[in-house]
């Protein structure tokens, strides 16, 4: 297991914008220039990774690359240019309900007839389904709760403290060998795959990498606190669902007794999570700050709409027979006990 506190090393760059941002890191150049932002594709690979690599600076960084650069003006007003068009495409596109209840509506009851990711991993997926699946999440898994941990300054009261008690347990209870990190490493393990933080960067879809940085997103800034809470009510809502038929899963596929356990384990937690973000987070946050209602269904709805762009992605490439990864990892992996 690779030592997880080495910081990753940077990516190859999958464009003009991340080649920039990859070379300004490297004091070999300037941030990427503005025309350059407003003209490439906002869910492409290239203005994600590029945004993605500012946002990274904020939580493990890069090996070789200056800690200091976290707060570069320079680097900060590309960051922010990146942000805005990231932002304005988000409204535009994911915006479908104004009211907390209308936007929890669509979340709360699950279809007869599922057709999600996790529907496909317990149903028909292949060993080399879980692999990728675990490669792809790992973006998050192994900094799992860290983004959500920036809002817990910016609430008060009822909602930061019971979204202090969500965090705690998110991160072990107290105990390093049950942080959720913690844990998906452990799977990971189990899998073969390489346990290193930022390891699966330059493998990941451009999909997955907006999952990552609407998080990273909603978490730095202040006034998407709502937002933030949003997205993380809807990870909690759908996460216990999700994570039974994941863990029904790994069992199937032989992946493992960490791999089952990482998706155990959420099962049981989530779904007391759910009800103490429902009732204690969001409400407590509504009741003191009632004009964040609309932001927080929009943190709902934008978690909806990047979510089931990831998995119309994986999805569409398991059914073709091709790797969802840019760097295909090898399908004989064969589980050892």
């Amino acid at each position: 297991m690779t030592n997880d506190r080495e910081e990753p090393l940077l990516p190859a760059a999958r464009g003009p914008l991340s080649s920039a941002v990859v070379d300004c890191l490297r004091g070999a150049g300037p941030p990427p220039p503005y025309d350059g932002i407003a003209a490439a594709p906002v869910y492409g690979d290239d203005l994600q990774l590029a945004l993605y690599l500012c946002y990274e600076l904020h939580y493990r960084g890069f090996s070789g690359v200056p800690a200091d650069l976290e707060w570069d003006p320079e680097l900060l007003r590309a960051r922010a240019a990146l942000e805005r068009r990231f932002l304005t495409a988000l409204r535009a596109d994911a915006h479908r309900h104004d009211e907390v209840d209308e936007a929890f509506a669509g979340i709360l009851v699950e279809p007869v007839d599922g057709t999600g990711v996790s529907h496909f991993l317990r149903d028909s997926g292949e060993l080399w389904h879980v692999r990728e699946y675990a490669a792809q999440r790992s973006l998050y898994h192994l900094k799992e709760a860290d983004p959500h941990a920036w809002v817990l300054p910016r609430l008060w009261g009822r909602a930061k403290a019971a979204m202090a008690a969500v965090e705690f347990d998110e991160y072990g209870g107290g105990r390093a060998d049950r942080v959720h990190a913690r844990l998906f490493a452990d799977l990971m393990a189990d899998l073969g795959l390489d346990t290193a933080y930022g390891r699966y960067l330059d493998a990941a879809c451009a999909e997955q990498l907006v999952t990552v940085n609407l998080m990273s997103l909603f978490g730095l800034h202040r006034s998407l606190r709502g937002a933030l809470v949003g997205h993380f009510a809807t990870v909690e809502i759908t996460s216990s669902p999700g994570s039974r038929r994941l863990a029904e899963a790994m069992r199937r596929t032989g992946a493992g007794p960490a791999a089952e356990h990482f998706y155990d384990e959420h099962v049981e937690a989530d779904a007391v999570h759910e009800q103490v973000v429902r009732h204690e987070v969001v409400a407590g946050l509504l009741e003191a700050e009632p004009h964040l209602a609309a932001d927080v269904a929009f943190g709902v709805d934008a978690t909806v709409f990047a979510e089931d762009r990831l998995a119309g992605r994986l999805l569409g490439d398991w059914s073709a027979g091709r790797s969802s990864l840019r760097t295909p990892l090898s399908r004989e992996f064969t589980h050892v006990s």
